[in-house]
C-alpha cells in the first residue's frame, strides 16, 4: 500500500521552492509540468499539484522519530512554525503553512 498525501496550490515554482526548502531536498520525481513529489517514508509521498481553484485548506501529518531534530533542521533552512500544539506524554505537533495555506505538519517526541 502507497499513501501519497497532496496540496492543491496555485504556483508552481514558488511552491517547489517552499516544499524544497521545508522538506530539505529535490523533489523524488516530477509526474508531470504541475506537480513534484517527495518520497518521506517507506511508500508515503508528499506532493503538490497546481490547482488553483482548490488551493489551500489541506492538512496532513508526518511522524518522525525525533521532532526536535527535525524542527531544528527545518528552522536552520529559514521556516518557521505557523504553531506548535502540545499533547500529553510529550507528544508535540508542529504545524507549517505553504504558502496557499495548507498546512503541513510534523509530530512526535524531542529525543533531545
Amino acid at each position: 500500500m502507497d499513501l501519497f498525501a497532496g496540496f492543491p496550490v496555485t504556483d508552481y515554482e514558488r511552491s517547489l521552492q517552499w516544499y524544497r526548502q521545508l522538506l530539505g531536498r529535490e523533489p523524488s520525481f516530477h509526474p508531470n509540468d504541475r506537480e513534484a513529489v517527495w518520497e518521506v517514508g517507506e511508500h508515503c509521498f508528499v506532493y503538490f499539484e497546481v490547482l488553483p481553484e482548490r488551493a489551500g485548506g489541506s492538512l496532513s501529518m508526518i511522524m518522525v522519530e525525533d521532532l526536535g531534530a527535525a524542527v531544528a533542521e527545518i528552522s536552520d533552512r529559514g521556516i518557521e512554525p505557523l504553531r506548535i500544539e502540545r499533547y500529553e506524554e510529550g507528544m508535540r505537533k508542529v504545524v507549517y503553512q505553504d504558502p496557499d495555506g495548507n498546512e503541513l505538519s510534523f509530530g512526535g517526541t524531542s529525543r533531545s
